[in-house]
């Protein structure tokens, strides 16, 4: 079992640590774990975000356990050599097209989300986000117009085997779970979106256990405040994703708690907390290594089919959340290592 771990930038290298800590503590029979340098890090050493020898590690591995990316010292160079090209290469040359992000409230946690208490204790859902396609990879650029104003532009596009392999991972997800299934568009407007939805639809009737319904995303976003409890999973395109994924974070209470899994058509996978690399408080010791720590979970069920070691895991992770460990993003004072020690010890 060959696992690449990329910690990134910022904050990355402490919250792997702690990943790395806990998959060390299973024991599992030939782990090996080959560390990579990505993002600003990988720039400063090698001249480029995403450098060969580190996708070659990824191409050579089962699963990639990666932390983080994001520099402000990299903030000015050309869009192609700025730290988070790493994340949307791998995803690129991996094929790394489907996003899992389940968000779900931890109990006794009611309190930390922004939401009612009573409404926050009924979110428990994922969110399926295609990766590789919709307008972060469509052809884009900046033109002047015959009056002289500048204008950008990004064109937005998927096609049906694009939504069709996409649908096929919803609706598996659905099957294992509560066998509802809401595919989020803007097909009032968007033709894009139409194709989404009709593809949606045609790829319902393979599975007809679950119900299949429909949202426009604005109406997904005020639904998912106002009654988080109506959804089991949700699956959305690359940028509707991108901003429902977050949004679902904070309904939960932290950003410090969502782990997320990119996965290809076979058993390749990364795995990665949603919460960035947060320059400010890198290298103090102070970021919650729990949403990296479930993502090691999430790892270990995805791609290496451990389903027991994973959930032994989770149930360590949500026990020192019950006994009232919390890192500085749930109001509590353990740091980065001292979170660690605690699942370690539930383990």
């Amino acid at each position: 079992m060959k696992i690449a771990v990329f910690a990134g930038d910022g904050i990355g290298p402490e919250v792997t640590r702690e990943a790395v800590r806990v998959l060390e503590a299973l024991d599992l029979p030939g782990l090996v774990l080959f560390e990579g340098d990505v993002g600003g890090i990988a720039y400063k050493r090698h001249g480029h975000p995403l450098p060969a020898e580190t996708l070659q590690i990824a191409r050579a591995c089962d699963a990639i356990l990666f932390g983080a990316v994001g520099d402000p010292d990299c903030d000015n160079l050309e869009r192609h050599l700025r730290p988070e090209q790493a994340i949307l290469g791998l995803r690129k040359e991996l094929g790394l097209f489907a996003n899992l992000r389940p968000a779900k409230v931890f109990a006794g946690l009611e309190d930390a989300s922004a939401l009612r208490p009573e409404v926050a204790s009924q979110i428990d859902l994922l969110i399926v986000r295609e990766l590789n396609g919709d307008v972060y990879f469509g052809e884009k650029g900046i033109r002047t117009l015959p009056d002289g104003r500048r204008q950008g532009w990004d064109m937005m596009s998927y096609a049906e085997d694009e939504v069709r392999r996409i649908a096929h991972v919803a609706f598996r997800a659905a099957m294992g779970r509560g066998k509802k299934l809401c595919s989020v568009d803007k097909a009032n407007v968007l033709e894009t979106s139409q194709v989404w939805r009709d593809v949606m639809i045609e790829v319902a009737r393979d599975y007809p256990e679950v119900e299949l319904s429909h949202m426009y995303v604005d109406n997904a976003a005020m639904q998912l405040v106002r009654n988080p409890g109506q959804f089991d999973v949700v699956v959305t395109g690359n940028l509707f994703g991108d901003i429902l994924s977050d949004q679902a974070s904070m309904c939960v209470g932290s950003i410090g708690l969502l782990a997320s899994a990119s996965l290809s058509d076979g058993k390749m996978g990364l795995y990665e907390p949603i919460h960035g690399s947060a320059p400010d408080i890198a290298g103090k010791g102070l970021a919650n290594p729990m949403a990296t720590i479930l993502s090691a979970a999430m790892l270990l069920r995805h791609s290496l089919g451990l389903e027991a070691q994973a959930a032994q895991i989770e149930a360590a992770v949500a026990k020192a959340l019950a006994d009232g460990i919390r890192g500085g993003d749930l109001g509590g004072s353990q740091g980065t290592a001292a979170i660690g020690d605690a699942v370690l010890e539930r383990l």
